[in-house]
């Protein structure tokens, strides 16, 4: 029996209930906060953290690192299951930040929908767009949520233009505000015919919610000030006329966005977003893997690691694997196979996660993320399964944009570091690659911020201090060919090569010029700027 919408498999209820997806945006557009409310509505906390405000409010529950507590912004991905009205929501918070892209990209591999956050005044910037191209090239499902409305914002048109034109994808409002700034009241939620009004005196309540029969009922003029009124229902009528309906298979196809307007520090358009996630956000999907797809109905689980964590939690000295569950009804205490090392793993303690908090997992369904304590067996692209060998596909792992050696100032913990450092290559922190002449260690990273958590986390992990230094590289890429080829390579140019932490061979240059000459006089090889990681 086909689910015609969907044209997929009819889902065993626990799985057709689950909604997995992850938060993208720009820095500072609201997502941490956005996410705290989420949490707040689906009733597993019961106050929000503020990420501006002081001293221990500033500790919002998806940022567990002391960097991210200090600075107010997100480094690392979290997850975070909960239950919305009859959905469970698995929703990850990606860090906004540039210089830690790359987690956010992994994280996308494991999720089946993108909610977009942008800035009412802001409108579309540079890394939502970048975000927004690697969704785009999953063919991703994306919901907007337009945030910060109830500050000074752009005209509704310009924003929802910009998107259209800078995104290339079609834009259906799920809701249209009234006002801007001092003046929003708050949003007309056209799919469903509500006047949604804020409430700007507590930011954790929800507004009033007025049923309205059509835009011509005269309950709307009771709540809304002529001036205001008026505007918005020229407005609404443009709309209708310029802009698509919602289709809801344009949205699954990832090619047209619902948009919702509000202002998740006032707790307002949050749980019309929420049911929109739940009503219409996809079911868990089928995934790509070598041998053949995956998909979530099937009765055997599977799963792959997207992320590693270690030091959740400092006083244990934890390390735990995010594994995405893609097929079958996982239960504790299952042995599963881990395909990389054709190894049995009995998973005694699985977890779900509340961001730091974490409770076992008695039970997980396809689309589920849970956490495996382990120590060090799994990394990223691992897979997991019932014993069947097979490897998901399209994890990626790019060439990092900045390269510095790193020593310890203390002389005595130097094989201390080298544990330091192999940890964070498996977490996917940092690239390690270790020259093929000479000592030591050269650290890649996407940005430079990067390194300022990466020497925080040595110190406060594992008492070590640290001292970045610049490379005489300025870029690394992945080597690949025929072996013979490979081998003669590395003969020639050892000056230039190193391994990385899965023992790959790594071009390392210091002009653009090294690059040009390598592909010009030797046609066999090739350089790439990406690897894929692989179980």
């Amino acid at each position: 029996m086909l689910d015609t919408e969907q044209n997929s498999p009819v889902l065993p209820p626990e799985i057709d209930r689950r909604r997995t997806f992850a938060i993208i945006s720009h820095p500072d557009a609201g997502k941490t906060t956005l996410t705290e409310k989420f949490l707040l509505y689906g009733g597993a906390i019961q106050m929000a953290g503020q990420v501006r405000a002081k001293g221990q409010a500033r500790n919002t529950r998806s940022d567990f690192m002391q960097m991210e507590k200090d600075r107010g912004i997100s480094v690392s991905a979290s997850a975070m299951s909960f239950e919305f009205r009859n959905f469970w929501f698995n929703l990850v918070d990606t860090p906004g930040h540039s210089d830690f892209s790359e987690d956010t990209y992994r994280t996308l591999t494991a999720v089946d929908a993108a909610v977009m956050v942008i800035d009412g005044a802001k409108g579309i910037e540079s890394q939502t767009r970048k975000l927004f191209e690697v969704c785009r090239m999953r063919d991703m499902p994306i919901l907007t949520f337009c945030n910060k409305m109830d500050r000074e914002s752009r005209d509704t048109f310009e924003i929802i233009d910009e998107i259209q034109e800078n995104l290339a994808i079609d834009v259906c409002p799920a809701s249209w505000p009234i006002g801007v700034g001092r003046d929003f009241l708050g949003c007309y939620d056209l799919l469903n015919d509500r006047l949604e009004l804020m409430d700007r005196a507590d930011r954790n309540v929800v507004g009033e919610s007025v049923e309205i029969n059509g835009l011509d009922d005269p309950k709307l003029a009771e709540h809304v000030p002529a001036e205001l009124l008026e505007q918005f229902l020229e407005e609404v009528e443009m709309a209708r006329e310029l802009m698509p309906s919602f289709d809801h298979q344009a949205f699954l196809d990832g090619t047209l966005t619902p948009i919702w307007f509000g202002s998740a520090i006032n707790s307002f358009g949050v749980q019309e977003l929420m049911d929109g996630i739940g009503n219409f956000g996809p079911k868990p999907q089928v995934r790509p893997a070598d041998t053949r797809p995956i998909a979530p109905d099937e009765p055997k689980v599977t799963g792959f690691v997207f992320k590693v964590q270690a030091n959740m939690d400092p006083k244990h000295r934890d390390r735990i694997a995010f594994v995405r569950l893609c097929s079958g009804h996982f239960r504790r205490g299952m042995k599963l196979t881990h395909v990389r090392t054709k190894k049995p793993m009995a998973i005694a303690s699985p977890m779900l996660f509340l961001a730091s908090d974490r409770e076992l997992a008695e039970e997980a369904w396809a689309g589920d993320i849970i956490g495996i304590p382990n120590h060090g067996q799994l990394r990223i692209g691992d897979a997991l399964t019932e014993g069947e060998q097979l490897r998901f596909a399209g994890i990626p792992s790019f060439a990092p944009e900045l390269l510095q050696s790193v020593r310890s100032t203390d002389p005595m913990k130097a094989k201390h570091l080298d544990k330091a450092l192999n940890q964070f290559a498996e977490e996917g922190a940092a690239k390690l690659f270790k020259p093929v002449i000479g000592a030591g260690w050269v650290i890649g990273v996407v940005g430079a911020l990067q390194f300022e958590v990466l020497a925080s986390r040595i110190e406060l992990e594992y008492g070590i201090p640290v001292r970045f230094e610049p490379s005489q590289f300025t870029s690394a890429r992945w080597l690949t060919g025929p072996q013979e080829d490979v081998d003669k390579f590395i003969d020639i140019n050892k000056g230039h090569m190193a391994l990385d932490h899965d023992g790959d061979p790594v071009f390392m240059t210091r002009l653009q010029w090294d690059i040009d000459r390598v592909e010009r006089d030797y046609p066999a090889l090739s350089l790439s700027a990406t690897k894929e990681i692989l179980s």
